[in-house]
C-alpha cells in the first residue's frame, strides 16, 4: 500500500508532543533569522560608518572641528562615539589645567568604558543564537525519541508487524530531529560568522583607541587655549 511519505503529511500524523516540539522548533528557528538578518544589516552599517570615519579622522581635519560634528551628530559609528568621549575627557581635564598624566589617563578611562558598552550593544542577541545552536538538536532529538515510543506503543497492539507499518511512525518521529538541524545549523554558522566579525571590529576600536592617545600625548604639552592638532 502506497502512503503519502511527506514532511507535511508526516507532521500533520505525529503525534501531540511531536508537533509541539516542531512548532516550538519552527518559531525559534524563524527568531535566530530575524536575528540573523538583523545583525549581518547592523554589522554591515557599523563597519561602513568605521571605514568612513576613520578615513575622515587622518585626513588631517583639526581634532576640536571633528569633535564638534561629532558631538552633533544623531547618529554616529562607534569608532566617531568613541573619539568624542575621549576627546571631551581630555578637554574637560585640559580647562582644569591637570597634569599630563591625568589628562591621558581620563581620555583613556572614558574611551575604555565607551568601548564596553559599544562591544556590549554589537554582542547583543549573538548568545541567543549560540542557545538555539546548542539546545534546538537535543529538543528535536527528544521529539524523535518521544515520536518512536508513541510509534511502538501503537504497534504492540497488532498482530503482525511489517516494515510498512513501521516506517510511517519512525519516519514522523525523524521529522523532528530534521528540524532541529534546520534550526541549529544556520544558527551556528550566523554565531561563528558575527563573533568573528564582531572581533575584527574591537580590534579596529582598540588600535584608535592607542593611535588617538598617542595623538593626543603630543598636544598635551601644550597651553590649555591651543587647538588640539
Amino acid at each position: 500500500m502506497n502512503q503519502d511519505l511527506s514532511i507535511i503529511n508526516l507532521v500533520l500524523h505525529a503525534s501531540p508532543v511531536v508537533q509541539l516540539v516542531i512548532a516550538a522548533l519552527l518559531l525559534v528557528s524563524l527568531a535566530s533569522w530575524s536575528v540573523i538578518f538583523s545583525k549581518l544589516v547592523g554589522l554591515s552599517r557599523i563597519k561602513a560608518r568605521n571605514n568612513e570615519f576613520e578615513q575622515e579622522f587622518w585626513s588631517g581635519k583639526n581634532l576640536n572641528e571633528l569633535f564638534r560634528t561629532a558631538s552633533n551628530k544623531a547618529e554616529s559609528a562607534p569608532m566617531e562615539r568613541l573619539f568624542a568621549s575621549g576627546m571631551r575627557e581630555f578637554l574637560k581635564l585640559r580647562e582644569r589645567q591637570l597634569d599630563t598624566g591625568s589628562q591621558l589617563d581620563g581620555a583613556r578611562r572614558a574611551m575604555r568604558a565607551t568601548l564596553q558598552r559599544e562591544l556590549d550593544t554589537l554582542e547583543g542577541n549573538i548568545g541567543f543564537l549560540a542557545s538555539v545552536g546548542s539546545v534546538s538538536p537535543y529538543v528535536g532529538l527528544f521529539g524523535t525519541v518521544w515520536g518512536i515510543m508513541h510509534a511502538f506503543v501503537g504497534l504492540s497492539n497488532l498482530q503482525q508487524v511489517s516494515l510498512a507499518t513501521v516506517a510511517p511512525g519512525i519516519a514522523e518521529a525523524l521529522v523532528a530531529t530534521a528540524i532541529g538541524l534546520f534550526s541549529a545549523i544556520p544558527a551556528v554558522i550566523a554565531y561563528n560568522r558575527f563573533a568573528r566579525d564582531i572581533d575584527r571590529v574591537a580590534i579596529q576600536l582598540e588600535s584608535f583607541i592607542e593611535e588617538f592617545s598617542n595623538i593626543l600625548q603630543r598636544n598635551v604639552a601644550g597651553p590649555a587655549t591651543a587647538p588640539v592638532r
